[in-house]
């Protein structure tokens, strides 16, 4: 006669399924190649940077000053430490007088060659405008506008209020289309393209057709190269988040809830202060 499956007592979870050695080896294997693939290639772009710059900068170096005459073993990295020094002398020396006019000099020469003067040009305005930390150089925040058509949003970044010519241009155009339409206020927004978000296109938007986002430049940034795999947290996430987090960031401990069937312990009381009766004193006889 088969056994009946024994019930299962009540408040107890139902063991999951063991998992094979094979399905435990893959969930390893993809938890670990999480950590080390960022490593691994975090570690080799920097060593082809190091490299490319030392094979192009310790050969410009004198016998006298290179340590591989005297240790006989090139020492990686000195290239690059070379780069950094002179790039720094030379930006101490071009901000006083004197380093102006030099490179004032270089400059008006540079301008009378046709093809090296568009170059030069362009490669400089390129280094300013990424390396410049000074106030509309950045993003300001991230937007959806509807591009390439209506309900079909696009995530971008408002660069800046568009002005110059552009503004009342767009005005005069639209009291053109449509008698006495009141000038609207413009943005410039930059869309970028996935994966690559260093291009992309320059669009002026109306600013109501603008919606702002929540979330900070850098997590669109994430959102845009990983092609919306890497979605940031909403703002009532983060809040649950920080509730479920103590103080010093610490996770608080879960509240521990009584077992079925056991009685709830009652509170134990204060024990009360015994009074202490005094006792009268006995009459002590007078001397007459």
């Amino acid at each position: 006669m088969a056994r009946s499956p024994r019930p299962s007592k009540p408040g107890r979870k139902a063991r999951a399924p063991r998992r094979s050695f094979l399905q435990r080896t893959r969930a390893n294997f993809l938890t670990g190649l999480v950590i080390v693939a960022p490593v691994t290639l975090t570690l080799y772009l920097v060593w082809t940077f190091i490299t490319f710059v030392d094979e192009r900068i310790v050969p410009l170096v004198p016998a006298v000053y290179n340590p591989n005459t005297y240790l006989g073993v090139d020492i990686p990295g000195f290239g690059l430490v070379v780069f950094v020094v002179f790039t720094a002398v030379v930006g101490s020396a071009t901000k006083n007088l004197f380093g102006r006019q030099l490179v004032l000099m270089a400059e008006r020469w540079v301008d009378r060659m046709p093809i090296v003067r568009s170059v030069y040009n362009g490669v400089k305005q390129i280094i300013e405008t990424v390396l410049t930390q000074s106030q509309g150089a950045s993003f300001k925040e991230a937007c959806l506008i509807e591009y390439p058509r209506r309900e079909v949003w696009a995530l971008a970044f408002v660069s800046t209020d568009t002005r110059g010519e552009i503004p009342p241009k767009v005005d005069a155009h639209n009291r053109l289309m449509t008698p006495g339409a009141a000038p609207e206020p413009m943005v410039s927004v930059f869309l970028p393209t996935t994966p690559n978000p260093t291009s992309g296109f320059l669009l002026f938007v109306p600013r109501k057709d603008v919606v702002t986002l929540d979330m900070s430049v850098e997590e669109a940034a994430k959102l845009v190269i990983s092609a919306g795999l890497v979605v940031p947290p909403t703002a009532e996430e983060r809040a649950a988040g920080a509730a479920r987090r103590g103080p010093n960031g610490a996770p608080r401990p879960a509240a521990v809830a009584p077992a079925a069937g056991t009685a709830r312990a009652a509170p134990a009381r204060a024990a009360r202060p015994e009074t202490v009766r005094s006792r009268p004193l006995p009459d002590t006889p007078r001397k007459g």
